[in-house]
């Protein structure tokens, strides 16, 4: 097949195929880095993918798929990170994995963990997926308290779905909202990025409120 069979050949693959070939899996490759380090916002990226499907395939099963990668894609981070973290509580020495997610989790944080960890087992992995910093202080309880890989799994499995669904969701509204596929990105980046700075916001508030 010469060149310009190529070239033509490309330019008869619908244009929503190919966004799909190359989206799909660096959203799965973005949400999994994510999971593992604190600097990508994952909820931003699915809500974004999720505006982009909505305005290019028939909603809501154009979104379906966005939700389906990000799921899998946040459970497989999760998973690897809380093996490299049992790795480090098996070690004499610890490991850097298990020293970040301490330092991403503050004592009364962890202490809260644990305890919602004590009174409703792997459920409370649901909402710390769905409560914004609320993912790393429970994975670290669930630590810990030696949970088992695969005890862990069963929890996050659901947890992950409802979280990609919730985030899936802002995207569609952000989708339905405007014509323009950016003006619903920057929406949907928008709520997400205020979302997960609520936590801190709600911290200096307190603080200000605390003080003599």
């Amino acid at each position: 097949m010469t060149w310009r069979e190529l070239t033509a050949a490309a330019g008869q693959v619908p244009p929503e195929t190919t966004q799909q070939a190359v989206g799909y899996p660096a959203l799965f490759v973005l949400v999994v880095l994510g999971a593992l380090v604190p600097v990508i916002p994952t909820g931003a990226l699915v809500s974004s993918a999720a505006v982009v499907a909505f305005h290019h395939q028939s909603p809501p099963y154009g979104v379906l798929p966005v939700v389906a990668v990000s799921a899998l894609a946040a459970f497989t981070g999760d998973l690897a990170l809380y093996w490299l973290g049992q790795r480090g509580v098996r070690s004499r020495n610890g490991s850097r994995w298990l020293a970040a997610l301490r330092g991403r989790a503050t004592p009364e944080r962890l202490e809260q963990a644990r305890t919602k960890l004590d009174e409703h087992g792997v459920m409370v992995l649901v909402v710390s997926r769905l409560v914004p910093a609320g993912r790393i202080p429970v994975m670290l309880a669930c630590l810990l308290a030696q949970m088992p890989l695969r005890r862990f799994a069963r929890g996050d499995a659901p947890a992950c779905l409802a979280w990609a669904a919730t985030y899936g969701l802002i995207g569609i509204l952000g989708g339905s909202l405007f014509s323009e596929p950016w003006k619903g990105v920057a929406l949907a980046v928008g709520l997400t990025l205020l979302i997960s700075a609520a936590p801190a916001l709600r911290r200096r508030l307190r603080a200000r409120r605390e003080r003599p």
